[in-house]
């Protein structure tokens, strides 16, 4: 009574219904249940249990009485080989699965299946698979009981369709009887909720209105979901249904929104996106597989962006975009802000922001500096962050049309606690927190915002704003210090924010780094790979140079003084950096000298950083001036230098390990080295670099700068002697840190303590205070009402810089003679004003000005209530409100 079944992989559509990627034989690699693991389940290593009523409906079937071979029986009911081969579709078999289980039924009910018969699996981190119950060659046969048998657990032994097979043993309730392919989107999930649960629930909402309901699930190749109304229906309909793209055969490009014939379809089996092969090309987190590929809805794009080797990137559940191809964990450290949330794995991601016409708060803003030199002048501006570099700086010919920084080309996008500079109208960039939507106040979430938009906390003040990506960029280590970029006449409240932002910033990152470390201890991730060598290697056409004995200096040292050639003695070998030879020193063996020879290193230990990533610990106590260990690894030219960086930018590797040994040769302990290539930079390091002369050859030692007690990082100054760093944020912590990588650290001033030198530099002080004083500006630059500049109507009162643009002031011609701006008349009665708006022409008399303006809790300054950044709903200057409401002025 067995039923055979050859195992065909010709066709893949062997299943009645058909499926969109399931089939009976399916050749699909065993690499996409490893793929289908990574997204749709959870528990894997556990054994899921179904819910008992899902359970016995979908079991009903086997459970009915004999039916008559003659009379019509539902296809979902009863699946034989024998239909199949009917259609055409798949190989001969002889018996049906009605048959079996009649056969089951007769022999007393304990076997649910029996050798030979098509059943559903889920097993060894794979999805719900289609196997065929098969005799263990081991034991001679394909059932058994679990031991301990306490609640008679029955096993069966199964191999998979598809290339490779698998053969394993698996739990009677991790089985399911096999109808069609069509059942894999009914299949019951693990009973606490896995990661297939959550990939069915993403189907709770359509793409097509992106609203949640009661959907209509296609079962063709797109997996789709709609509202009956949105495809024309009123009514369910009968039998299977299939989109209009599933229909025609002609499907649209989920990157472009464009129809073709030339898209492919993701391997992923429940993905159902089809793409132009340019357009998912374009997402870096796509990856090929076999003859077709992964697309990057099934990778977090924000892990992939901090490392796109972690295994972790694929791996948890994801929230998807339902309008492009982007994806991240379902976490507030990785769903980027601005994001809006439609389902549990459904959003739409910031890069559908559009700016509303006429809102000054949705234009686009540059800083007027670079970002590598931090200096000004021509400036290649990000179009789509506040960006902005010097050609020069990023070594880049002038591009063509539209231009995006690397980490806007990537995907980086602002996230939740984070620190940023923000932009706000004339005010200077002000540092804020990136705040998340439910932790601010109910009057703030009202506010008018849309996708995109996300709240800030102003730091100083505690005043909140929604601001997107344009008008925001990250806050650096060493920002608090550079208030020359940020604006001058730095106020108290302006001081505040710098301090407050600062003490956040290391909060966040002391956070930031403890679930890094926390993480990398789970995974048991080990120090990047690399061959330990003991002494320098040549590469190429480099030479170690090898000197003659009598080209070796001699010493003076006695074998029978105290400590001969030794740190307190009196070697001149030693003073002029010079390492003795065993064989041309006098003390002989007694030689102290010979530290690079004979490797006498402390005792070091490589350990994961908080913040640095790995780093190099001593093990002991280390006393000041102390040898601990050489710096080892490939010698190069230059030329293989520059190839080797060059290699390392087009392929994103951002760790450097080269040092300069002189001015044709350079170590590189990147693919070869040792333990000292894991030491970090400092800008107050406790070690340092000597060249010294070995053999005639120049080597590179590491030696203590101070007494280091056991268990401290060891760390040296690179002092622009790292090739390769470029402009790289300094992450070392010391006070006196310079804040990027090859930037030499801050020198606290001395001041003097002479008298005679106090008065003259105090009166110098003095009168150069006074001077700075006089210089004043006599006519500012912009518009005072718009901000912008151009052509401009001068105010005539004396000690007025307000200039205006004539159709701001809605006048037709220039005013002649002795013309006064309306700053200085009030708004409601045309007297002299007394108080004035500093944001707009606004201004009142002593009679109308209570209750008219504010002070800004930003900076402290006066503005009107509508230009007050801290009001509910700011303007910009020169912003008008919409018809029936007043203007900044008139």
């Amino acid at each position: 009574m067995d039923t055979t079944l050859p195992d065909t992989r010709a066709d893949n559509n062997c299943m009645s219904p058909p499926s969109p990627d399931f089939s009976l034989d399916s050749s699909s690699p065993f690499a996409n249940g490893l793929h289908f693991e990574s997204i749709l389940f959870e528990d894997e290593e556990e054994e899921e249990e179904m819910d008992t009523e899902t359970r016995s409906s979908l079991e009903k079937p086997c459970s009915s009485p004999k039916k008559d071979p003659t009379s019509k029986t539902d296809p979902k009911v009863k699946f034989t080989v024998e239909t199949c081969l009917s259609k055409g579709k798949c190989s001969t078999a002889s018996t049906s699965l009605e048959q079996d289980h009649n056969f089951v039924e007769e022999s007393g009910g304990d076997l649910k299946y029996l050798e030979g018969e098509v059943i559903w699996a889920k097993f060894n981190r794979r999805p719900w698979w289609p196997c065929r119950v098969t005799v263990d060659p081991v034991l001679g046969t394909y059932h058994r009981i679990k031991e301990p048998c306490d609640t008679l657990s029955r096993q069966y032994y199964i191999k998979t369709f598809g290339v490779p097979e698998e053969l394993a043993w698996v739990t009677e309730k991790a089985t399911h009887i096999f109808v069609g392919g069509y059942q894999f989107h009914s299949l019951p999930g693990p009973k606490r909720g896995g990661r297939q649960q959550d990939e069915n629930c993403r189907y709770s909402v359509i793409i097509v209105c992106e609203k949640q309901g009661e959907l209509l699930l296609c079962e063709g190749h797109c997996c789709g979901a709609f509202h009956l109304q949105c495809v024309g229906l009123t009514e369910p309909p009968t039998g299977k249904f299939l989109c209009q793209q599933c229909t025609s055969g002609v499907h649209e490009c989920f990157e472009c929104k464009k129809l073709g014939d030339d898209v492919r379809r993701c391997i992923i089996p429940l993905c159902g996106k089809f793409y132009h092969g340019e357009c998912i090309a374009s997402h870096a987190p796509t990856v090929p597989l076999n003859r077709g590929f992964r697309c990057s809805l099934h990778a977090c794009l924000t892990c992939f962006f901090t490392n796109p080797s972690n295994p972790s990137v694929s791996k948890g559940r994801l929230t998807r975009c339902v309008r492009c191809p982007i994806a991240y964990h379902a976490t507030d450290y990785c769903i980027p802000a601005g994001s809006v949330i439609l389902a549990n794995n459904s959003i739409l991601c910031p890069n559908h922001f559009v700016p509303r016409k006429g809102c000054r708060n949705h234009e686009h803003v540059n800083v007027s500096w670079c970002f590598v030199c931090s200096e000004g002048g021509s400036l290649l501006c990000c179009e789509s962050c506040p960006a902005a570099f010097h050609r020069e700086c990023l070594n880049i010919e002038m591009p063509e049309g539209s231009w995006f920084c690397n980490d806007c080309r990537a995907g980086r996008k602002p996230h939740y606690k984070e620190v940023v500079w923000v932009k706000v109208g004339r005010y200077r960039w002000w540092p804020a927190e990136v705040s998340h939507p439910k932790n601010i106040p109910e009057n703030i979430l009202r506010m008018r915002h849309d996708v995109g938009e996300f709240p800030v906390l102003f730091f100083g003040s505690n005043d909140y704003l929604w601001t997107y990506q344009a008008r925001v960029f990250p806050y650096m280590e060493g920002d608090a210090n550079s208030k020359e970029k940020m604006g001058k006449g730095v106020d108290s409240i302006y001081k505040k924010a710098l301090e407050e932002a600062a003490v956040r910033f290391k909060e966040l990152q002391a956070e930031k780094e403890l679930r890094q470390l926390q993480e990398d201890r789970r995974n048991d991730k080990k120090p990047p790979p690399y061959k330990h060598i003991k002494v320098n290697r040549p590469i190429g056409k480099v030479q170690i140079i090898t000197a003659d004995l009598s080209e070796i200096p001699r010493c003076n040292c006695k074998a029978t003084d105290e400590n001969p050639c030794g740190m307190d003695s009196e070697c001149i070998n030693r003073m002029l950096l010079y390492e003795c030879h065993p064989q041309v020193c006098p003390a002989g063996e007694q030689c102290q000298n010979q530290r690079f020879m004979k490797r006498e290193y402390s005792q070091v230990e490589i350990f994961r950083t908080l913040s640095r990533g790995w780093g190099l610990r001593c093990c002991h106590d280390i006393k000041k001036g102390d040898f601990v260990s050489e710096y080892v690894g490939e010698v190069i030219d230059e030329e293989e230098c520059r190839a080797r960086i060059r290699h390392a930018q087009e392929n994103d590797i951002g760790n450097f390990y080269m040092l300069t040994l002189d001015k044709d040769r350079i170590i590189d302990a990147g693919p070869k080295g040792n333990e000292a290539r894991f030491m970090n930079h400092s800008c107050q390091p406790n070690c340092e670099t000597q060249k010294w002369t070995v053999s005639g050859d120049t080597r590179v030692g590491l030696f203590a700068l101070v007494d280091i007690s056991a268990g401290t990082e060891l760390t040296f100054n690179y002092n622009l002697e790292c090739l390769g760093n470029g402009k790289t944020v300094c992450k070392c912590g010391a006070p006196n840190c310079s804040g990027f990588l090859g930037v030499r650290p801050k020198v606290k001033k001395l001041k003097l303590s002479l008298n005679i030198f106090g008065r003259k530099m105090k009166k110098r002080a003095h009168m150069k205070r006074r001077q700075q004083q006089e210089l004043t500006k006599e006519r500012e630059d912009e518009c005072f009402s718009c901000g912008d500049g151009g052509q401009m109507v001068s105010c005539k009162r004396p000690g007025c810089p307000k200039v205006y643009h004539a159709d701001c002031l809605n006048l037709t011609k220039r005013p002649a003679g002795r013309w006064e701006c309306p700053w200085h008349q009030c708004d409601l009665c045309g007297q002299e004003a007394a108080s004035f708006c500093e944001m707009c022409p606004s201004s009142y008399c002593v009679e109308h000005r209570d209750g008219m303006l504010f002070i800004s809790k930003l900076d402290g300054r006066l503005s009107c209530s509508e230009h007050d950044p801290c009001g509910p709903e700011p303007l910009e200057p020169g912003e008008i409100r919409d018809k029936g409401q007043r203007t900044c002025w008139f």
